[in-house]
């Protein structure tokens, strides 16, 4: 007698996919579950004390990570050149993400010219964490690998970001613009002209904004995460839908 092992492979094949489906359909739904549960309450403290007199202009921005001087261009003459670190807070709209940026981004470059044409060298940029609503989700800022922020009458400057994503069951490296995709590219353009605010030393503030980046998809979070964010996140998300604004000030302070 002939065994009919087609069709026991397929009844066998059949369980297996009805068993992995529902294994996943679980894990979605768990994953889901974790991902938009609302962030635990924070728990009582002391009152803080109250906060010290502000310092003298400047106090407040770090110039360590302002490049070396070794790390300028050929053919700079650091007596010409300058190091800036920009504080900016504001606002982040990114596909069905529209939160406040209330702790400053900070991004520190050093910029002048080389034989008449403007350059630049890129030194750090941090931000903290801006929480995703009542989740336990959050989206961190990350400099993206490219700056221009020679300003003209068009924009303020170009800047590449990624933003990082985290949250519980996330891995490392989960992010929108990440490695996975193009960074989110801005070309920022002023929306309040720039401001002397102090000489000594010198202080510029300024507001600038993009109207028009798009978002790509997450990358790096899982296969089964991914869709999970991209839908709570709702991504991608086309130029028109998305915005980041900046209030920003900035410490200028020259190599020489």
């Amino acid at each position: 007698m002939t065994k009919n092992w087609n069709r026991r492979s397929y009844g066998t094949a059949a369980a297996r996919l009805t068993a992995t489906a529902a294994t996943a359909a679980t894990a979605l739904t768990a994953l889901l579950a974790v991902l938009t549960a609302g962030a635990a309450p924070a728990s009582a403290s002391a009152p803080a004390s109250a906060s010290a007199a502000p310092g003298p202009p400047g106090s407040g921005f770090d110039f360590g990570a302002c490049p070396a001087v070794a790390e300028l261009p050929e053919g700079a003459d650091p007596g010409t050149w300058r190091c800036e670190v920009m504080h900016a807070t504001g606002r982040l709209r990114v596909g069905g993400v529209d939160e406040p940026i209330d702790r400053p981004m900070t991004l520190t470059f050093a910029e002048g010219r080389v034989d008449g044409a403007y350059a630049q060298v890129f030194g750090e940029m941090t931000a903290e964490p801006i929480r995703v609503g009542g989740t336990p989700l959050t989206l961190t800022p990350q400099y993206g690998g490219y700056s221009d922020f020679e300003a003209d009458d068009a924009r303020r400057g170009e800047l590449d970001l990624t933003l990082a994503v985290g949250g519980p069951l996330l891995p490392e490296g989960c992010s929108i613009g990440g490695a996975a995709a193009e960074p989110v590219h801005l070309v920022l353009k002023d929306t309040r002209p720039t401001e002397v605010i102090s000489q000594d030393p010198l202080m510029v503030s300024f507001a600038a904004a993009d109207t028009e980046f798009a978002a790509p998809r997450t990358g790096g979070c899982g296969r089964l995460a991914g869709p999970v964010l991209d839908r709570l996140l709702d991504l991608p998300a086309p130029a028109g839908e998305n915005r980041l604004e900046l209030d920003a000030t900035v410490a200028i302070r020259p190599y020489a």
